[in-house]
């Protein structure tokens, strides 16, 4: 049986191959059968200009790393998994040797082969990615969906915990305030996580208003804000006066990172979940003299997938967030490249979901 995979081979050029199906070779390994995948923004980035930063693809990858699957076939030692069991996929492994890892931080090992991020070294292998029909990868980077988690939402659980890794980190407490800045797929999420974690008041800040109304139709926002409307100022009288005493700011954009600061309560916690394109003109003065803490955000870390399946499972049974609806966009296999067409030319998607290969 054949691995068809989805493979970028440079900037504008996607295609369907046939690879070799991975073989078990370390007792722990496992081989998931995907079965839905999420577009994400970094591979329409890769599609359309070939790098982000220093990850720059040299030759041909497989695309996908938003994945969830069935076990297919598990390893000689593996005890956490069995064949038929249905997992959310953490895309990226770390080096087992790096102090990173050692330390806690496997999020901030130079060695990670993430799926579809071509390394920073060119004489190393990309790591495949997850649009594939088999991928292999070690138990503990798996995690079981509960019964009443879809596939679909468990591979949703990949963008969602970027946001919950944020939450983490500026250790937001039942009952806060939060201000979210950034309407697209991670912003939402994190709004959404925050808000079944215990959140108050969740103010979501976007130039759209279609992603503004849908932030308050699936339930994560108890109000929004158009920031090409005012300054600062107007945006805390939007959120009834409130001074949030946490920001996630999930957009990158300048103006809205200097806006989160001047936002901010004395003493808030602000995390930079979103990635800049480029250095940014930085309140400095304003985020010392009022003690603001700031978090930089790298993807996630242990335990953050099973915060965010948790979160799904929690949802699942008191329905407070209609995550459903952050899926607007569903293609067959066959259909895959028409998909990142379609996500690459924007047009309403929000999450864009391939099946299979079946």
């Amino acid at each position: 049986m054949s691995n068809p995979s989805l493979v970028l081979n440079k900037i504008d050029d996607i295609s369907f191959e046939n690879y070799p199906i991975p073989e078990i070779v370390d007792p722990h390994d496992v081989i998931v059968e995907v079965k839905k995948t999420g577009i994400c923004g970094s591979d329409i980035h890769y599609y359309k200009h070939g790098k982000i930063g220093h990850f720059i693809l040299r030759k041909p990858m497989v695309l996908g790393h938003e994945s969830s699957g069935i076990v297919s076939k598990i390893g000689s030692e593996v005890t956490s998994l069995k064949v038929g069991d249905r997992v959310a996929i953490e895309p990226g492994v770390p080096s087992r040797l790096s102090d990173a890892y050692k330390s806690g931080k496997y999020q901030l090992c130079p060695c990670m082969s993430f799926a579809a991020t071509p390394p920073t070294d060119p004489s190393h292998e990309n790591a495949p990615g997850t649009l594939c029909r088999y991928y292999k990868t070690p138990e503990d980077f798996l995690f079981k969906l509960p019964d009443d988690v879809s596939l679909e939402l468990g591979a949703m659980v990949e963008p969602m915990t970027v946001g919950v890794h944020g939450i983490k980190l500026v250790d937001m407490k039942f009952g806060e305030d939060v201000m979210v800045f950034g309407g697209g797929p991670v912003g939402l999420l994190a709004a959404s996580a925050a808000k079944v974690l215990g959140a108050r008041n969740i103010m979501v800040v976007d130039i759209f208003d279609e992603k503004l109304k849908l932030a308050k139709d699936i339930g994560a926002a108890t109000h929004n804000f158009n920031s090409r409307n005012g300054n600062y100022k107007d945006l805390i009288k939007a959120f009834d006066g409130i001074r949030p005493t946490v920001v996630l700011e999930c957009s990158g954009a300048e103006p809205c990172i200097q806006m989160a600061v001047y936002a901010l309560k004395d003493g808030g916690r602000f995390a930079q979940i979103g990635n800049a394109g480029k250095d940014v003109l930085f309140p400095i003065v304003e985020f010392s003299s009022r003690e603001i803490s700031l978090y930089g955000v790298f993807r996630y870390g242990y335990g953050d997938y099973k915060t965010s399946i948790e979160i799904l499972r929690k949802n699942a049974q008191e329905n407070i967030i209609d995550f459903e609806k952050l899926i607007t966009h569903r293609f067959k296999w066959d259909d895959a490249i028409k998909a990142y067409d379609t996500t690459r030319e924007g047009n309403g998607v929000v999450k864009c979901i391939i099946d299979g290969p079946e």
